[in-house]
């Protein structure tokens, strides 16, 4: 019964079944009279007949598929061979694994999407401030802001959909500060019983242009050292710290990595750090169990995207070797082969803005990485318009050529 649907009235199916049906047979009789030779110019007559049935039959298929756009695709209907096309295109992108969180990830993932759909966002799970914190208190689950802001930047879904994914409810209500993304993301993650599934599902309703993994499904928490020999336990507790940190390490210390995440840093072309908060962001990544180990062993090339600004209680005059030399403190030497640094100028009226904030842009000392044994890629990387951050396509292209430049050599500098 299921079947004969198509063939109910007003289905719009029917008349263009009918007319391939019609071209069908028509392919058939100019085919028979080719066959027989009966009469003389048969040939002729039965080569245009079998050319008329063949129009005939794509016409009819060409708006029966019309058809099933208009129902599925209503909006969508006169981009779809642009959409097939740039799919088609993206699925033949470099293979990119980036890893970090926070806002200057997602950044970087909203440029490279127009790249390449082969991406995956390898997210730290250690937040535990603001909507995040307390949906991790009070569910027991990770907390899944970042993760949220790297699947809203991948979405290649409607506007619309985005928006909603990020809209954040006011102090009007016992829900102020949340985003509806994260209580998406609770409420499947309670719905499925799945942390993983829930991610999944969010990615198919944002229709996401690759993955984005947990660098670990564990439930951990970042602990500080401070130069003065303190430690702080809870990523916002670290920041109020008036002592530099000297290092940071998980707690547990050994924590689980997804599967996934090995996975894709064994198959990736380029391997991406950053950019992103180095504490908070990078190396939480890079502490979990076997994954600084596995990007060490990688023979993709591995770079680093140094962040343009400094962060109060973070990264205070910290200069890009600085930077770097803290990953290779904290994980080993073969970490990275490249450092990208930004050598555009921030305006005057924004440095202002920023200095009252205790943030300074960061000094790309290129030599000293250099002496080192790495890289550098310096280039003007910086976005003005609103904050200083990474200009998104300026950067994503640096990678993408970089990626496709160095694929299938080994990475080691």
């Amino acid at each position: 019964m299921r079947r004969l649907k198509w063939l109910y009235p007003g289905m719009k199916i029917k008349r263009w079944i009918i007319t391939c049906s019609a071209g069908v047979v028509l392919v058939a009789i100019g085919s028979i009279i080719v066959m027989l030779k009966k009469f003389p110019g048969s040939h002729s007559l039965g080569i245009s007949i079998i050319i008329l049935g063949s129009l005939i039959v794509v016409y009819g298929i060409k708006r029966m598929v019309k058809s099933f756009i208009k129902v599925f695709l209503p909006q969508r209907e006169t981009e779809l061979v642009n959409i097939m096309y740039h799919h088609r295109q993206l699925e033949k992108g470099p293979k990119l694994v980036v890893i970090g969180g926070g806002t200057g990830l997602s950044v970087l993932l909203h440029g490279l999407k127009e790249f390449s759909s082969n991406i995956t966002a390898i997210v730290t799970v250690a937040d535990d401030g603001g909507s995040s914190g307390r949906l991790r208190e009070q569910f027991d689950i990770l907390p899944p802001g970042d993760i949220r802001n790297c699947l809203v930047a991948l979405a290649d879904a409607e506007p619309l959909m985005r928006d909603l994914f990020q809209f954040r409810f006011g102090n009007e209500s016992e829900l102020r500060g949340h985003s509806f993304g994260n209580l998406f993301i609770t409420a499947l993650s309670k719905v499925t019983g799945d942390f993983d599934k829930a991610i999944k599902e969010s990615s198919k309703v944002l229709a996401i242009r690759g993955k984005v993994i947990p660098s670990t499904f564990d439930k951990v928490q970042l602990v500080a050292e401070h130069q003065n020999g303190q430690k702080t336990k809870g990523e916002t507790r670290i920041v109020k710290q008036a002592s530099p940190i000297r290092r940071v390490c998980l707690d547990p210390a050994y924590c689980r990595p997804s599967k996934e995440s090995f996975e894709a840093i064994d198959d990736a072309d380029v391997i991406i750090l950053g950019p992103g908060s180095l504490y908070t962001s990078v190396i939480p990544n890079l502490l979990v169990s076997g994954i600084s180990d596995r990007v060490a062993k990688s023979k993709a090339p591995k770079a680093y995207v140094c962040n343009v600004m400094t962060q109060p209680g973070e990264t205070d005059n910290y200069t890009a070797f600085d930077h770097l030399n803290t990953i290779v403190a904290h994980t080993q030497p073969d970490i990275i082969n490249y450092c990208i640094v930004n050598t555009g100028k921030v305006p005057v009226e924004l440095l202002k803005k920023y200095e009252e904030e205790g943030s300074y842009p960061v000094l790309a000392d290129s030599d000293r990485i250099i002496e080192k044994g790495y890289n550098v890629i310096e280039e003007d990387l910086v976005d003005t318009l609103d904050y200083v951050r990474h200009d998104s396509k300026k950067l994503s292209k640096i990678i993408v050529d970089f990626a496709l430049k160095t694929k299938g050599k080994n990475g080691h500098h």
